[in-house]
């Protein structure tokens, strides 16, 4: 298998890149925005031409949302499949994802980690048996990361949500006089250090708690799940997919 890898040198993307090399997966071409002199890195400018002449077998992204939409419609016209990591995204470029998918295979993430697929599964059964428990989300990761709360920390109220019937009142923080509302649900986000990503859903009510939680001890286990996900996205039509739909195979 060949992929290219965008943001090479930011903390996913050099993951990536090891991962490839672990596995034997030649990476193609490898874009950042400032590349240095011989670092064998190529100029994010150029990626247009370089998935056009190129051609791998996908593109694997882990950016932010204005420049994957950007990779994602270049790599899609020229036929080729795109896996993306990117968080973050507004209900505008999401829109332009699932269009792009129109040409060649988009797979959307936002956590490659099996151990969440499990975690995402467990917490809507939870919350399905203990509807009339309280709901609090908290997500820790590294002080650089830009979006909050985490996709990972969206896709988890979603699915809180979907168990609970419908939409809930999501309350980001509390200060002041904030006593807590029904069905609401508390949502956390804190950034300290270089923690890769922790994520706890605490269930609370008829004096119990119960407290569901992965966290990562590495990020390698993600870049591992983006190249799965690029093996599996390269054999598939035309369309918009998840991770979740790569995990219930492996």
């Amino acid at each position: 298998m060949r992929v290219g890898v965008t943001g090479a040198t930011g903390r996913m993307g050099r993951e990536v890149r090891d991962a490839a090399a672990a596995r034997g997966v030649e990476v193609a071409f490898a874009t950042t925005r400032d590349p240095a002199a011989g670092s064998g890195l190529d100029a994010a400018a150029d990626f247009d031409s370089l998935v056009a002449d190129e051609n791998p077998d996908a593109v694997v992204d882990f950016t932010v949302p204005e420049a994957s939409v950007g990779y994602v419609n270049a790599s899609t016209a020229a036929g080729v499949p795109v896996v993306v990591g990117t968080t973050g995204f507004d209900d505008d470029q999401l829109a332009a994802l699932r269009g792009a998918a129109d040409d060649a295979a988009v797979l959307l993430g936002a956590n490659f980690s099996r151990g969440v697929q499990a975690l995402l599964d467990a917490v809507e059964a939870a919350v399905g048996s203990l509807p009339e428990y309280d709901v609090e989300v908290t997500e820790t990761h590294h002080d650089g990361k830009r979006d909050a709360p985490s996709g990972t920390a969206n896709v988890l109220l979603d699915r809180i949500e979907g168990a609970r019937g419908g939409e809930s009142d999501r309350v980001h923080g509390r200060e002041g006089d904030q006593p807590r509302s029904e069905g609401e649900i508390g949502v956390h986000a804190r950034r300290a250090g270089d923690v890769t990503g922790e994520h706890e859903v605490l269930l609370a009510g008829n004096d119990e708690a119960l407290e569901l939680t992965h966290r990562a001890g590495d990020r390698g286990v993600f870049a591992a799940g983006a190249l799965d996900a690029a093996a599996w996205l390269a054999a598939q039509p035309a369309d918009f997919y998840r991770f979740e739909e790569v995990a219930s195979e492996l």
